[in-house]
């Protein structure tokens, strides 16, 4: 099988999520002699940016995207170790995640994560009932390109202004973009409090995301 048609192979088993396959194909790659970074760029990430396309479109739902995601991650976790040093490869960004204070929900973030992930980003996530006060130290201590806040409730929603305002205040604001996304979410509400942008699904999230390190405002 040659390279470029083991790749194909590869991405559409990524977008029909079946983890063994994607697990043996991988490790074909690497015995044929393909770079991690190749399988990566030419591989998963194909795989991944068009099961994000099918779920925007409506054309795959949330069981679909986390089964396709896992068989992606099963793929990093061979190649990450082989990679290691040489991130630059397929390096997007630096991506700092939380769900806001007072919300514990994680699915839409968790899904967000491994897109991010899928799409060569290298993701911090606090966890769930973030306060700004570790939000703050995590940016002060870190080289993050991107803080992602996602909020599912209505009534947390002005956690993710405190959030915003508590950065301006530490002198951290111009050190990082953010983005901000949730069931409750709207672009008009983003742009009240001052985030950099806004994620309708985890598609969306990761596009805009890499739209905001390449063209940044």
């Amino acid at each position: 099988m040659s390279k470029e048609i083991l790749l194909k192979k590869l991405s559409k088993s990524v977008i029909e999520g079946r983890t063994e396959e994607v697990i043996g194909l991988t490790r074909e790659a690497l015995n044929q002699g393909v770079s991690p970074g190749v399988i990566v760029q030419e591989g998963l990430i194909p795989g991944v940016q068009k099961v994000g396309e099918l779920f925007s479109m409506g054309e795959y739902y949330l069981p679909e995207m986390i089964v396709a995601s896992n068989a992606m991650q099963g793929a990093l976790g061979i190649l990450e170790p082989l990679i290691s040093g040489k991130r630059d490869l397929f390096h997007s960004g630096k991506f700092l995640m939380a769900t806001v204070k007072g919300d514990i929900h994680d699915i839409g973030k968790n899904i967000v994560v491994m897109m991010l992930k899928g799409s060569g980003w290298e993701v911090t996530d606090l966890g769930v009932d973030v306060g700004p006060e570790k939000i703050c130290a995590a940016i002060q201590g870190g080289d993050y390109d991107i803080l992602g806040l996602s909020t599912l409730l209505t009534v947390t929603m002005p956690a993710a202004a405190a959030i915003i305002e508590a950065i301006k205040k530490a002198g951290l604001r111009e050190k990082i973009k953010i983005m901000i996304g949730g069931a409750p979410v709207t672009k008009e509400f983003a742009e009240k409090i001052g985030a950099d942008e806004y994620g309708n699904d985890a598609w969306e999230a990761v596009t805009k995301a890499r739209r905001l390190i390449e063209n940044p405002r």
